[in-house]
């Protein structure tokens, strides 16, 4: 893993990639390289023994052109203001590879949350969502969970917004418990959605998925639901997994349902005993699979590991897994990586869905969400290979690019310039 590559270069390198093969204007390009606000704020907050801490956080507004922004907001150590830059431009381009009306955003909040009890992240939590108050609504910015933030989270960040704006506005973000104005299907759709490509991926390049071997490295909610859902409904075999604890290891496959309950009664994998062995990060990424799925944070693959890496497919569950370094690498290599802009986009587009619904005051079932995720994936997928075969794009990363750069420069021209 790379600790120095900046993630907001990464994005745009990604961006410049993709401009040889688009017939766009060098200014709005360029343009579209950069976040068109960033929020940062110190946001003091009350411990439970009546101290005062302070804690950085940000919100990155990256592009509006296609619709209000929208991304998640993550609790963790390494939030940095060029990562929430990154990672609010990766959900432009996410939501515009899947054809959804929305541009990007993306929140942080520096802090290891595990070392904060319940009624602290609380106070925190609301102090943050006092601080998007003014440039957060259903039809302006719209939040959602990431990394160490769930239900729990968003729905205080609703009750402060409805609270100090003295309304009802459930669609001020989405990711809400169910009870809350969630949507069914929502906790399992970015783990759905790196399924579904991986899915298409090997009917696309002609390969059997089932009993295919499968490495999934991060074991949170995407992980892991990814993990369990290529393993019930592809039934490929899972080998590998693993979290900040370690991988485990086992050659005929690992039981998905029971490491995630080993994981949540002990806190970590490690030491699952349904595993043959432990392995380091690295063995893990760089083993002999079928399918290796990169879950957990960014710059997770650089050059060095990507040279070691045997799996013949990448789908990306995490945003910016792969170092551009490491891009090159397997492209070279000819291992085809299918992006996070696609293959991570369900957690997007089933917010998509509940924001709908809240608007309509109306709840889909879990079947028509799943159904309609399916659809779209699918869609998108499609686009993209079609784009990768017309364009004689290197890989399939570039070819999303040139799919989701086209689709919000258009709407960027369409809108014209003001003032």
């Amino acid at each position: 893993m790379s600790d120095d590559v900046n993630p907001f270069e990464s994005l745009q390198e990604q961006i410049d990639d993709a401009a040889a093969y688009i017939d766009v204007a060098p200014d709005v390009l360029e343009r579209l390289k950069h976040p068109e606000r960033v929020l940062e704020a110190n946001l003091s907050v009350e411990m439970d023994d009546g101290s005062i801490e302070v804690f950085k956080a940000f919100r990155s507004q990256f592009n509006g052109d296609r619709g209000p922004y929208k991304g998640g907001i993550r609790y963790h150590p390494n939030v940095s203001r060029d990562e929430v830059k990154a990672l609010s431009g990766w959900m432009v381009y996410k939501s515009a590879t899947v054809d959804i009306p929305y541009g990007g955003g993306k929140g942080g909040i520096v802090i290891d949350p595990r070392k904060y009890s319940a009624n602290e992240i609380e106070r925190l939590t609301r102090a943050y969502a006092t601080e998007l108050r003014p440039i957060i609504g259903p039809d302006k910015d719209i939040p959602a969970p990431d990394v160490n933030t769930g239900q729990r989270e968003m729905n205080w960040i609703k009750d402060t917004y409805e609270t100090l704006e003295n309304t009802t506005a459930p669609g001020t973000v989405t990711g809400k418990a169910p009870t809350s104005g969630g949507s069914a299907g929502r906790v399992k759709a970015t783990g759905r959605s790196v399924m579904l490509t991986a899915r298409e991926a090997f009917e696309y390049l002609g390969k059997e998925v089932e009993s295919a071997t499968v490495a999934v490295q991060g074991f949170g909610n995407a992980g892991s639901v990814a993990a369990g859902l290529i393993d019930e409904e592809l039934n490929a075999n899972i080998v590998a997994v693993s979290d900040s604890s370690g991988a485990i290891y086992n050659s005929d496959g690992l039981d998905i349902a029971d490491a995630r309950s080993h994981k949540n009664s002990t806190g970590q994998l490690s030491g699952y005993g349904g595993a043959s062995k432990e392995l380091t990060n690295r063995e893990l990424l760089t083993l002999d699979v079928d399918l290796l799925v990169p879950a957990a944070l960014e710059n997770a693959i650089d050059a060095s590991i990507a040279a070691d890496v045997e799996a013949d497919i990448i789908v990306e569950a995490a945003n910016g897994p792969l170092t551009p370094d490491a891009d090159d690498e397997l492209t070279d290599r000819d291992v085809a990586v299918f992006p996070d802009i696609l293959a991570n986009a369900g957690g997007v587009t089933v917010s998509y869905f509940e924001w709908v619904q809240n608007r309509q005051r109306f709840h889909w079932t879990e079947e028509r969400v799943n159904e309609e995720l399916e659809r779209i994936i699918c869609d998108a997928f499609d686009t993209l290979t079609d784009r990768y075969e017309g364009t004689d794009a290197p890989n399939y990363r570039t070819a999303a690019y040139v799919v989701s750069i086209e689709r919000v420069a258009h709407a960027a021209k369409e809108a014209g310039q003001f003032p």
